[in-house]
């Protein structure tokens, strides 16, 4: 079985269903045979590459609510969070754009540290409040999981893995998906959004039961 999975790094539902996927496959009896694939994926390409405002008011100004509406919000995901055994500081999270991050994605997977990237990038941002655009903050967490500190800086100091960061953005489009998390199942079936562990284990134990699938076990952000 192979799950790909569109993803950004400063998306909530992403460290989320991450975890949730983690806690599902500890329950999957097949979880040996199941091959991911992380997909890059953008939520804001405009973002500037240094914070420029809090989460809270990033958030108030981009859905018109007030900040204490964008504060209630998050302290919501913090509970979501905690309750999976996460940390959202969302005080000392500062968006920013993400697309460097995706790049070193592309290169950790090369070297079989992209499930590490993944965690490692996820929780730079949202528990120790780093600022993910920056190189020397991506240089320390790439070096941190064990990637070659001269790749990393080959990676950050050139467009190496740009097409590959445009491509899967590419292939997401082609597949329908227009915002994250996404897993795509075998290349056919489509489950949205952090999905709870017991939604996603069912998915996979459906998925990996039927010989001759004929169609998406799960296509609805609200549950399969």
């Amino acid at each position: 079985m192979r799950i790909d999975i569109w993803s950004d790094i400063v998306c909530p539902f992403c460290y989320l269903g991450q975890r949730h996927l983690e806690l599902a496959l500890a329950q999957f009896d097949r979880a040996d045979e199941v091959d991911i694939v992380w997909r890059s994926f953008e939520l804001d390409p405009g973002a500037q590459p240094q914070p420029q405002t809090s989460l809270a008011q990033t958030l108030a100004d981009k859905y018109g609510m007030s900040i204490e509406q964008a504060e209630a919000g998050q302290r919501q995901l913090a509970d979501q969070f905690s309750a999976v055994g996460l940390t959202f500081n969302w005080r000392d999270a500062h968006p920013a754009n993400t697309f460097d991050a995706h790049r070193l994605t592309h290169l950790a997977a090369g070297h079989g540290l992209a499930d590490a990237a993944q965690t490692a990038l996820k929780k730079g941002y949202f528990t120790d409040g780093l600022a993910i655009g920056d190189h020397g903050v991506l240089k320390e967490l790439a070096v941190g999981i064990g990637l070659p500190a001269d790749e990393v800086d080959a990676v950050l100091d050139s467009d190496r893995f740009a097409e590959e960061v445009r491509a899967d953005e590419a292939l997401a489009s082609r597949y329908g998906i227009s915002a994250v998390l996404a897993f795509v199942i075998d290349q056919r079936y489509l489950i949205s959004g952090a999905q709870p562990v017991a939604t996603l284990l069912d998915a996979l134990n459906q998925i990996a039961g039927q010989a001759q699938p004929t169609g998406p076990a799960c296509s609805s952000s609200e549950g399969c």
